[in-house]
């Protein structure tokens, strides 16, 4: 201890300090408020996101990726009875084939997931898995009946212990076309809690009988020359007409009432495109599409330019394509954990089955969920 009358060096130190004026406050609390504000700069990307270059609106809210996502493309040679469903029964039906027309989007996406820098090669490591099948191509040739198509899917499903582990949840399947998921004819069945997509891509060759046939290259010019572009309902409830809109520069008229369109988490609608009732098509439609100025219908095709960005099938490195929309919607679909009414686990994490088989010894074929 120090002795009685002197100060220690910390007292002293203390003791010697100027005091703490209202000017040391106001400096204080600046240099906090500067910190803080310089912290939330630096915590945004430094990259601005997809597309804001195409959209002086800036309404693109991209997150942030805080991790990759891990997407397992399973081998056609993987699955007992996947390969009929990329290449057909006899396994004649080539990719270069199914690449072409309006069902190409089920190639186009699985080259470019394999080449995707989301891939793996692990399944442990994998956040989803993606089942590639070229049905309504092979449908298309005469390579799978429908009944062939259904025997095969429930096949195809019985051979995956992970799609058992999470009843579905986390695989993929694409179903282009008006015919979506129905080309499985039980997919609500078994395929109820996966993931579908049901993109379009290219439209199909336009030849009409007769001197006035229109072919292809044609009807595009006769499109270019329009304010406005109906898209009714097809098969289903969407039509690629709606995407050609965008890239013949006119404004989409949907007639489609129960019509979903993709990626609404990031488009406005209102923005590029009209959508009129079914029931009221007659010339009340013609009448109020006379109604609508110039300016606004050049504006709203303007807006579309931006936009169309997101219906081109190009590399999910590329900042505004259909992939890097899939992408981004794929992440907001993934999850940390999967279970499924037949899924259960024990204190030491051990996924098991109804028997308590744990994952890893699942024997094929599983039972279906």
């Amino acid at each position: 201890m120090p002795a009685a009358g002197t100060s220690s060096p910390a007292r002293r130190a203390t003791m010697h300090q100027p005091p703490c004026t209202r000017a040391h406050q106001a400096a204080a609390l600046l240099l906090v408020a500067a910190t803080f504000f310089l912290t939330r700069l630096l915590d945004r990307p430094l990259s601005p996101p997809p597309c804001a270059a195409a959209a002086p609106y800036n309404t693109w809210p991209w997150p942030h990726r805080h991790r990759d996502l891990r997407i397992y493309v399973y081998a056609e040679d993987e699955v007992d009875g996947l390969r009929a469903l990329l290449r057909g029964r006899n396994g004649d039906v080539a990719a270069a084939t199914c690449l072409k027309g309006q069902w190409g989007t089920q190639v186009k996406i699985h080259q470019l997931l394999l080449s995707s820098r989301f891939r793996t090669l692990h399944k442990d490591e994998a956040d989803l898995f993606f089942v590639p099948t070229y049905v309504k191509c092979v449908r298309m040739a005469g390579a799978l009946n429908d009944k062939e198509i259904n025997q095969t899917y429930v096949k195809v499903l019985s051979q995956m212990p992970y799609f058992r582990r999470s009843g579905g949840r986390d695989h993929i399947f694409v179903f282009p076309s008006g015919a979506g998921a129905h080309l499985f004819r039980s997919w609500a069945t078994f395929m109820n809690r996966s993931i579908i997509l049901t993109p379009e891509l290219e439209s199909p060759e336009l030849k009409f009988s007769g001197p006035d046939k229109l072919g292809r290259i044609d009807y595009f010019k006769h499109l270019r020359n329009a304010k406005f572009c109906l898209a009714p309902r097809g098969e289903s409830s969407w039509t690629l007409r709606f995407y050609e809109s965008f890239f013949v520069e006119c404004v989409p008229v949907i007639l489609s009432d129960e019509v979903e369109l993709p990626f609404q988490n990031v488009i406005d609608y209102t923005e590029v495109s009209i959508k009129w009732p079914a029931s009221k098509i007659g010339p009340q439609l013609l009448e109020y599409l006379e109604s609508i100025p110039d300016e606004r219908v050049e504006e709203m095709i303007g807006r579309g330019r931006e936009i169309r960005c997101l219906w081109v099938y190009a590399p999910d490195t590329k900042p505004c394509s259909a992939m890097s929309a899939i992408m981004w919607e794929l992440e907001r679909k993934m999850r940390r954990f999967h279970q499924s009414a037949e899924t259960f686990w024990l204190h030491n994490r051990s996924i098991m089955n109804r028997d308590l088989v744990e994952f890893h010894q699942w024997r094929t074929p599983v039972p279906l969920p």
